[in-house]
């Protein structure tokens, strides 16, 4: 056997041994190239390729090495002890946080979370985190806040606490004991504030009663904090409009009641009156308030008759309707014109209640348009003072 026949046996051997590692399959398909492989053409070709598997055997082995490392890795991260909390995020700030479009300080302002808010962690982006709460999707900096358990209890100092009971007759006490004097029952549905200032009692929640700081088994009530959630832009100019509205309401309501207050009817000595000065009564009050209410045509009348009474005007209607510099209908000739012609039947009826005593003015003395912006008691048209 010459040397090259040796050269090729020896290939041929090693060829058989790297088919030895394939399957079946593949070497009986490579049965008809045996002599291209005998001949030495693709020995290379056979062996690049073992080479190839045996690369890939330890590639996948590092693979799953890594994998079992990251899995390992992911099982060593921190639990909170409250699960519910494990992503959830709360601004650490004694008024707001601003919650940014983008995770940058320069970015638009979408949002805001106040003291007491709480949102879900989505995300983080260098020392930014996305977060979402209410309406609000956003990024705020994590500087500014506290996650996980962190977060539960800053929340439990913060935010109020509440246990509501899961069923009727779950008795509250003075003592964690069930041998303790009873307080008070709650029935199925009723919440309670915690009093989390309290040292905690095992399997008892501290509740605060009137007559002072109970307990309340556990098992029988579920507790939560009380959190709210961040509010965008919008919203809160929404809510900052409708105070303004709601305070306005209360303003204008309060304002009307004491109005009301102020002009309850009062009945007074009546007027010492000629047919004259009923007439020229009526006629001030057709020119003054024609258009108003009974009751605002009364209120000119009263204004009249409040000054004949005060000492301070003219002691009688003529003198005080033709005062100089006090009503301008009387000074241009109005009442003398619609005294002449006979004023209407409204207006005489106003007079002559106004004459009798009846003030529902509350002693004004003056009248305005109630667009000047004048206080007083308003009737129809006219704010009286």
């Amino acid at each position: 056997m010459n040397d090259s026949w040796k050269k090729r046996v020896a290939q041929g051997t090693v060829v058989a041994l790297a088919l030895t590692t394939m399957s079946t399959t593949t070497v009986l398909s490579q049965n008809n190239k045996a002599s291209d492989l005998v001949n030495g053409y693709r020995t290379a070709g056979i062996v690049q390729a073992v080479s190839t598997m045996e690369a890939g055997a330890y590639a996948t082995a590092d693979v799953e090495e890594s994998q079992v490392t990251v899995v390992a890795a992911a099982e060593e991260q921190p639990q909170t002890k409250n699960a519910e909390w494990q992503n959830r995020l709360m601004a650490n700030v004694d008024e707001f946080l601003y919650v940014r479009a983008a995770a940058n300080a320069e970015s638009d302002i979408v949002g805001k979370m106040y003291q007491g808010d709480v949102a879900e962690v989505t995300g983080t982006e260098g020392d930014w985190y996305q977060i979402t709460s209410g309406n609000v999707n956003g990024y705020v900096l994590g500087e500014y806040c506290v996650t996980g358990d962190d977060a539960y209890a800053l929340a439990t100092q913060v935010c109020k606490t509440y246990a509501k009971a899961k069923e009727g007759g779950i008795r509250i006490r003075e003592a964690a004991s069930a041998d303790s004097s009873i307080y008070t029952v709650m029935a199925i549905g009723d919440t309670i504030e915690v009093n989390t200032e309290v040292e905690p009692v095992d399997g008892w929640v501290a509740v605060s009663t009137k007559q002072g700081t109970g307990y309340v088994s556990s098992d029988y009530v579920d507790v939560s904090v009380d959190y709210g959630t961040a509010i965008t832009i919008e919203e809160e100019q929404a809510a900052i409009a409708a105070a303004k509205a709601a305070e306005e309401a209360a303003k204008a309501a309060e304002e009307a009641a004491a109005a009301k207050a102020r002009a309850v009817t009062v009945q007074n000595q009546a007027v010492a009156a000629s047919y004259d000065d009923v007439t020229i009564l009526a006629a001030l009050i057709q020119c003054e308030a024609g258009n108003e209410c009974y009751d605002g045509q009364v209120a000119v009348g009263a204004v009249v008759c409040n000054r004949v009474r005060s000492g301070g005007y003219p002691g009688s209607v003529y003198g005080v309707v033709y005062q100089s510099g006090q009503f301008t209908p009387a000074a241009r000739g109005s009442v003398a014109s619609v005294a002449a012609s006979g004023p209407n039947a409204s207006c005489i009826q106003a007079a002559q209640a106004a004459l009798a005593g009846t003030d529902n003015t509350g002693g004004a003395l003056s009248f305005r348009p109630t667009s000047s912006g004048r206080g007083g008691v308003v009737i129809g048209n006219h704010v009286f003072f």
